[in-house]
């Protein structure tokens, strides 16, 4: 092998570059600090964004949200995440302290934005919807047939919502009278 002098200087360099850039990496290496999720709960749960349903591992310390991630178990994503599914650490509040945890209300016209209670929030929901389905409640179509619909107010569900929820939720809303009932996955 011919090696010039310049090609044995660029050699040289880079050798004693990349042993210094070692011996510095393993300095660091001791000085590390443990890993964040150390010590801390595991505990696997399902991405509640779509309907595809991916595995998160979410991890606690002292009842706290430290760390989530794709769960490599799991058949669906095998650890993957989309960037909806990677974000999901921000819906801790102490990862996001910009997270609401109170409900805003905007009147009809108003410019800002005020916080309420939960309690005036849901009341305020039920009056509405019960303003709406009495407006718009159909007993009898044109032929005279029982139809007890309303057409006035319609529901997109979530797609992270088990059998089981979805079986209550759904009996709600007919029990409303609603028909246009849609599901998130489908959209």
């Amino acid at each position: 092998m011919d090696v010039t002098r310049r090609g044995f200087l660029k050699i040289s360099g880079a050798t004693a570059l990349a042993g210094g850039l070692g011996i510095e990496g393993m300095s660091r290496i001791a000085q590390a600090q443990p890993p964040k999720i150390q010590y801390t709960k595991e505990t696997t749960t399902i991405c509640p964004y779509c309907a595809v349903g991916c595995g998160i591992i979410v991890h606690t310390r002292d009842g706290k949200v430290v760390n989530t991630e794709g769960n490599p178990d799991h058949p669906i994503n095998q650890g993957s995440l989309c960037s909806k599914g990677g974000s999901l650490y921000q819906l801790s509040y102490d990862a996001n302290q910009n997270r609401l945890t109170k409900p805003l209300y905007r009147a009809p016209s108003a410019k800002e934005w005020k916080e309420v209670s939960w309690e005036w929030a849901l009341g305020k929901i039920a009056e509405n919807i019960k303003k709406t389905r009495d407006a718009s409640f159909g007993e009898k179509n044109e032929q005279g047939e029982s139809i007890s619909r309303t057409d006035a107010i319609a529901s997109v569900g979530s797609a992270a919502m088990d059998n089981e929820e979805c079986y209550v939720y759904q009996k709600f809303l007919r029990g409303l009278g609603l028909v246009y009932i849609e599901h998130q996955a489908r959209i």
